[in-house]
């Protein structure tokens, strides 16, 4: 939409309550944190983890309409205090909280006298600063709202910056952006009018820089939603785990699957990420509350940011939402819904929300997967990427999927068509399909003399012949507007420098388009900008450190690893989400992460195995083999991994009847405890 159309159809009126709460949240800030008391602030009146009433709980949490900071860890605060009541600093401050946070609260009290005076170049001077870029970017817009817009994002802000016209500055730190984007809607004399929060939601409103389709979450209220009449009449949703304190303090996956390890020895937790998605939830985000895995009790619009309530008594981890009853029902067939927080597929939200003719029309216009777009992004903008990962993550079917998806066919990406639609692009030449072995040479990727026989000729000649890719780039450089997708299955397994040779020079993307001279023929070769290729390689064979460092250097890297939601599904009392997450918890544990198990060797013709002669196929005749070669000479390690379902005497793993194979598997990768709802 162009700028001037977008101002004249922004009603003004519908945010003016948010202008009026701004300020009186702003108000609020100036009254219990003056700038007068700031030289002297105690950090326990700063810093998060310190109870109710600190700066930072007060600059997240209860001043939402002067602008987001919510959702990651509580590194974005600088110094916080974790629930064991150990002190947490950036690391420009060192590890002495005196001393650090005397420096801290001495760079913020320069940065406010800075602004003041209008200096505003010296703010990049303040080092331990740019350890909280959105916080200290909110704190000065709300001593200084003159001087800053309430937008605190660093990547929002380049994109807006970007939008409206501008180039933003490499590097820029997020305060630095502000004033630059500020100084843009100041060049348009109705939006200099405006007031922030105005242009804060006219930004947003129509250049929302956020990802185009974030992930739809089933959340449980509670075990079979006990707590489900007090979320809804409360505006909320809650899930338990309280012993591991607020979600806020934990900075990976890793450090949650740490804690919990250490609260419940015994337990398992599904997914880490799933919990630290929950308290990453923002405002727009669609939720569904379900009891057990069959009911829908309604569909939910995140309004906030997630807090850790230390008041309630039980599911202290809240996040407020908006429902909507009118969705609530019963489904014919029930979901594999065994764990609190689930990952739900767009058609079945679309298939719960819309009505038939909304739904065909919800899939013509749906945007891409997270997935896909992750990838087609790469491409923009390196022109040639690798999806690397352990085997069985689908990255050849990812591949082929950015094919459908480039060349207008994303509605065949999960249709009942899409091998159809698959072979279709690949009959059109403008997608190629090579998988690289030891043996795959330059000759057949660029050019070089192969034996040849011509009917009538004695004997064979060699002949100068054009590789895939050469030819490639000649169809691509006679059709400029058509998009040309090589797609190189297992490339880590060809020798790269030596398939490539000279034109690894030439796929960067600022020298698409030059020549390269050919050692062989002497003729000249380039790769035209509307070329891109798409690498897979299987990290279990050989890790991305083995590549090339200049193969490196001009491929993105995308990681594809394990799904456990593709597999959401039970047989009898297995969860198979909770099994490939817990295995592949102890592959990394005891192996490492590239020797994890993808999620594909728990399908069946697409989907999750549902039988128990599809699961004892899948176990016995793909994941104990892999797991075999993993281990191999070392039946200790088979043994960490597998642990009860090995055979102590003879170090192989037990061979269990087809119906008593989900219970074994169940007993040995799976709880009833905190992690399942049902």
């Amino acid at each position: 939409m162009e700028l001037s159309d977008a101002i004249a159809s922004f009603d003004r009126s519908r945010v003016a309550y948010r202008v009026t709460n701004a300020e009186q949240q702003r108000k609020r800030v100036l009254a219990e944190f003056p700038l007068e008391d700031w030289p002297a602030l105690a950090v326990e009146r700063y810093a998060l983890g310190c109870g109710p009433g600190t700066y930072c709980r007060l600059m997240e949490f209860d001043t939402v309409d002067l602008g987001g900071i919510g959702g990651g860890s509580a590194r974005k605060h600088i110094i916080f205090r974790r629930s064991s009541g150990e002190w947490n600093l950036a690391p420009q401050l060192g590890s002495d909280l005196e001393t650090g946070w005397k420096r801290l609260r001495g760079q913020f009290v320069a940065a406010f006298d800075a602004v003041a005076r209008e200096a505003f170049d010296e703010l990049d001077d303040l080092d331990a600063l740019r350890s909280g870029p959105s916080l200290v970017t909110k704190s000065l817009a709300t001593y200084f709202p003159q001087h800053f817009l309430p937008i605190f994002s660093g990547s929002h802000l380049r994109s807006f910056i970007a939008r409206l016209g501008g180039v933003p500055e490499r590097g820029a730190t997020a305060w630095r952006a502000n004033r630059q984007l500020l100084g843009l809607v100041q060049r348009d004399p109705e939006l200099a009018t405006w007031a922030p929060h105005e242009l804060m939601q006219f930004l947003y409103d129509n250049f929302d820089p956020r990802e185009p389709s974030r992930p739809i979450w089933k959340i449980a209220p509670g075990e079979q939603a006990k707590y489900w009449e007090d979320c809804r009449d409360g505006n909320y949703i809650c899930v338990g785990w309280d012993e591991l304190g607020d979600l806020s303090q934990y900075t990976s996956d890793t450090d949650l699957k740490e804690a919990f390890t250490a609260l419940w020895p015994n337990g398992t937790i599904s997914s880490a990420k799933n919990l630290l998605a929950y308290r990453d939830l923002e405002p727009g985000d669609r939720i569904i509350a379900n009891q057990g895995m069959s009911t829908v009790l309604a569909v939910g619009t995140v309004t906030g940011g997630y807090r850790f309530d230390d008041t309630r008594t039980d599911c202290k981890h809240v996040v407020p939402v908006e429902w909507d009853t009118s969705f609530a029902r019963r489904l014919d067939s029930p979901q594999g819904w065994r764990r609190t927080i689930v990952k739900v597929s767009d058609s079945l939200f679309a298939e719960l929300t819309s009505s038939a003719r909304e739904q065909a029309a919800a899939r013509d216009e749906a945007e891409l997967p997270e997935s896909i777009s992750a990838v087609t992004g790469a491409l923009h903008r390196k022109g040639q990427v690798i999806l690397h990962g352990p085997p069985g993550t689908g990255k050849t079917r990812l591949a082929l999927n950015v094919a459908l998806a480039l060349h207008g066919r994303s509605t065949d990406i999960d249709g009942p068509n899409r091998n159809a639609a698959v072979t279709e692009l690949l009959d059109t030449g403008r997608v190629r399909l090579v998988t690289f072995h030891p043996s795959y040479g330059y000759e057949d990727f660029v050019e070089g003399f192969k034996p040849a026989h011509h009917p009538g000729a004695a004997g064979l000649h060699l002949e100068l012949t054009d590789g895939l890719f050469h030819k490639l780039c000649a169809e691509a450089s006679a059709a400029a507007d058509d998009l040309f997708l090589l797609i190189i299955d297992e490339i880590n397994r060809g020798d790269l420098p030596r398939i490539f040779g000279e034109l690894i020079t030439v796929l960067e993307s600022d020298k698409r388009g030059l020549g390269v001279d050919l050692p062989i023929s002497q003729r000249v070769l380039t790769v035209p900008p509307n070329v891109q290729i798409i690498g897979t390689m299987n990290t279990a064979d050989r890790s991305v450190g083995h590549l090339d460092a200049a193969i490196r250097r001009r491929f993105a890297f995308v990681q594809v690893g394990p799904d456990p939601e593709i597999v959401s599904g039970t047989i009898g009392p297995l969860d198979l989400s909770e099994l490939l997450s817990t295995l592949n918890d102890r592959i990394a544990a005891h192996l490492d992460a590239d020797h994890q198990i993808g999620h594909a060797y728990l399908l069946h013709n697409g989907l999750p195995v549902s039988t128990e002669e599809e699961l004892a196929a899948a176990y016995y005749h793909d994941i104990v083999p892999l797991l075999e070669d993993y281990c191999t000479g070392r039946a200790e390690l088979l043994h960490r991994v597998l642990g009860t379902l090995v055979d102590p005497t003879t170090g192989r793993p037990k061979i269990i009847t087809v119906a008593d194979l989900p219970t074994a598997l169940a007993a040995e990768f799976t709880t009833s405890g905190a992690a399942v709802d049902d």
